[in-house]
């Protein structure tokens, strides 16, 4: 199935059913009273989250939903029937965004979880509704309301508690594979993963934890180099980041330096990143010796001292049992911690309502530099000699 994490949709709220003129007529009440009964209410669109879907590819093809509008009112005081909502169901993770003004509407996270994104609108007014005292007859009608009317941007965010970050082909692909049933392309070339996959890894009877695989980075991506702007949002729900790092990297580059390269590019995104944890993981230490790796091991230890550093061989396997372990020990201590510390919970929260608000800036900061890079490309019409005629 192909991947998709944007989409916009219009989205309109049924209309609400129109009030009735109607007056009370029989064989004897030949001038009975007003009868004509309100509409029924329009129809609501209704975003229900869903972890079985895991793309947004559903709304490639569908670019218009509409709610079903009320029906109008009927004689004898008859309240037209409302107009069903619409239900639409989205993967775990979505976003919704206001395309215009850009502010968020709210997400989509939880199995079930229903967000409104466009009510239906008011139902009108039957002629029975204004009798009163001193107006026994009346014939005021009211007519239904439009519903809400908006277009929308729905961003997937992978939802996962471990994030892998990294240059293109350090190994991410090959990591998920082995601790997981995920199945991504992997092949020897920059650029092989190019939409994020998920991996679910168990540790005995455990629930496990939820890793993502998200395409490699590389600098400029946090103004929109090689999509980066759209695969360091996926990172923004991760609990903590391994940032894995080839040992012997094949331009000859210094790894410490390509650690540097990496997460300036993640924290010029979003400073908040800096209070997500971050582990060093030394990839691919069978193509080496095992003297050039501890030596590697001692030169990240001086750079950065605060920082675990792991080593691992993605394709043989070495180091990874342990790694996941620890991985499992730390999500479960985060889950913990978020359940019986409020504080804690709501800091957690704290930096995800900011990574979000980062991701909006930094979108909409890219947009605006490719409208202005199209308009600048655009041929510039020839200004004319011609004298105006006085």
């Amino acid at each position: 199935m192909r991947f998709v994490d944007e989409v916009t949709v219009t989205v309109a709220g049924g209309r609400g059913g129109d009030g009735i003129l109607s007056f009370r007529r029989g064989p004897i009440l030949p001038k009975g009273g007003p009868d004509g009964g309100n509409g029924g209410r329009g129809g609501s669109i209704v975003l229900r989250g869903s972890n079985n879907l895991n793309t947004l590819v559903d709304f490639t093809g569908r670019k218009h939903l509409t709610a079903e509008s009320g029906r109008r009112g009927g004689s004898n005081e008859k309240r037209g029937a409302a107009g069903e909502d619409l239900i639409v169901v989205v993967p775990c993770g979505t976003t919704v965004i206001d395309d215009e003004s850009l502010l968020t509407l709210g997400d989509v996270c939880n199995h079930g979880e229903d967000l409104c994104v466009a009510h239906g609108g008011a139902p009108g007014r039957g002629n029975a509704s204004f009798r009163s005292s001193t107006n026994r007859a009346p014939r005021q009608v009211t007519p239904g309301r439009d519903g809400e009317a908006r277009r929308l941007r729905l961003q997937l965010r992978v939802l996962a508690d471990v994030g892998l970050l990294g240059l293109p082909n350090a190994g991410k692909s090959t990591l998920i594979s082995r601790v997981s049933a995920s199945r991504p392309k992997i092949a020897d070339y920059p650029f092989t993963t190019l939409r994020p996959n998920l991996g679910v890894v168990r540790i005995g009877t455990d629930d496990g934890f939820v890793v993502a695989d998200v395409p490699g980075l590389i600098p400029g991506a946090s103004a929109g180099a090689g999509l980066g702007t759209r695969f360091l949002r996926h990172l923004s729900r991760t609990r903590i980041l391994l940032h894995l790092v080839d040992c012997v990297p094949p331009d000859g580059s210094n790894p410490i330096e390509n650690v540097g390269l990496v997460e300036n590019e993640l924290f010029r995104f979003s400073e908040a990143f800096r209070e997500r944890p971050i582990r060093v993981v030394l990839n691919k230490i069978d193509a080496t010796t095992s003297e050039d790796v501890t030596q590697l091991v001692s030169h990240f230890r001086q750079a950065m001292p605060e920082r675990e550093v792991w080593c691992i061989s993605g394709i043989a396997g070495t180091g990874v049992a342990a790694l996941m372990n620890e991985l499992s020990s730390e999500v479960v201590r985060i889950r913990s911690v978020s359940r019986e510390d409020p504080d804690a919970l709501s800091a957690d929260e704290d930096v995800r309502e900011r990574l979000s608000e980062d991701v909006l800036r930094n979108e909409l900061q890219a947009r605006r530099r490719k409208e202005m890079d199209s308009w600048a490309q655009q041929p510039k019409q020839p200004s004319s000699n011609i004298d105006p005629v006085s």
